[in-house]
């Protein structure tokens, strides 16, 4: 497999982490009940921090390891008043919502972003972190639906009054995420000699949620840069050779042969359908794989990441995640594994 490409770095950048916060600060977490979130919350707890695990049924966070170890927060996205509460006594927030579930999805996570906003202004957070999608060189018109709703929420981020830090994650890695489970059973479930259309053959960067969980950290503890990053690991593939790494690491014996002129929302309701998860969520996640995913600049490793840091890699990545027996969001858990509160 290629390595990503590296770009030259200046070598006249300032030392970062005096800015950023400092341990027992607190953190809201929105979507802390989610994938990513349920991971990150124990990567805070970890350095010290006051984790607000924000979520719609306060229960819920009972349902996880560190749910002692927070201040649950009730918190619907679309609740004006319940957005402005919840934010009302954070030094940071983490904005890690994002919805695919519904046919206005693009338009809705933007008046979410705008609510947020404008709460955090309000209260004076001092940082906000998203973490958003890989954004291809395109016209924001030429994007899929998943991608412009990702560039829409971090623009409205980045032009409000709060600094904002916007990590661009690629495909993530884990089991449990979306993409990792439709990429798991895909590969599981389609017959030994498996279709592939032949424009998923586009680039693209997966990273661990290991490495994501550090980035995320790391964003909040060095300070606010009010920009993006490109976040992804150190190789780059195409869709066809992750399946067959995949297959490779789960044993599975697959071959695939590539299909001219398919079109891809026929591609996205055949994979829903076989995937079993949502047919809306599968839809825009195939649409995105005719874009090149591809890493345009690696600004994350000078600014963000800590000496010595090095990605997992993809093979690693995925055999933790499939041979993993549980604990992902458990500190004493591995987690690239799954857990009981990920999605069914």
């Amino acid at each position: 497999m290629p390595d990503a490409p590296r770009h030259d770095l200046p070598d006249d950048h300032d030392q970062r982490g005096s800015r950023g916060l400092q341990p027992s600060s607190r953190v809201l977490v929105t979507g802390s009940t989610g994938y990513v979130g349920s991971r990150l919350v124990p990567e805070l707890l970890a350095a010290g921090h006051h984790v607000l695990a924000a979520t719609r049924t306060l229960e819920r966070v009972d349902d996880f390891p560190w749910g002692r170890d927070v201040e649950a927060v009730e918190l619907d996205i679309d609740d004006e008043s319940l957005v402005r509460e919840a934010v009302a006594r954070a030094d940071a927030v983490v904005y890690l919502v994002h919805s695919m579930e519904s046919a206005d999805f693009v338009a809705k996570d933007r008046e979410a972003a705008q609510r947020m906003a404008s709460a955090c202004e309000a209260a004076g957070v001092e940082h906000l972190v998203y973490l958003s999608g890989l954004i291809p060189d395109e016209a924001e018109d030429e994007l899929s639906d998943h991608l412009r709703s990702r560039l829409q929420v971090e623009q409205v981020f980045l032009d409000s009054a709060v600094p904002a830090t916007v990590l661009r994650a690629a495909m993530v890695i884990g089991a449990g995420s979306t993409s990792y489970e439709l990429l798991r059973r895909l590969s599981e479930r389609v017959p030994w000699l498996t279709p592939v259309p032949s424009w998923m053959r586009s680039r693209l960067q997966p990273v661990a949620i290991e490495d994501v969980v550090h980035l995320v950290r790391r964003a909040l503890e060095t300070g606010p840069e009010d920009r993006h990053y490109d976040v992804g690991g150190d190789e780059v593939v195409t869709y066809p050779e992750l399946l067959a790494l995949y297959a490779d690491v789960a044993g599975l014996r697959r071959r695939r042969f590539l299909v001219p002129w398919v079109p891809r929302a026929v591609v996205g309701r055949a994979c829903a359908l076989i995937s079993g998860l949502d047919r809306p969520t599968v839809e825009s996640l195939v649409d995105s794989l005719s874009h090149e995913m591809v890493c345009r600049e690696d600004a994350v490793r000078r600014d963000l990441c800590e000496p010595g840091f090095a990605y997992t890699s993809l093979r690693e990545a995925l055999t933790r995640s499939h041979d993993g027996t549980g604990g992902g969001t458990s500190g004493a858990g591995d987690v690239q594994a799954a857990a009981p509160t990920d999605p069914a």
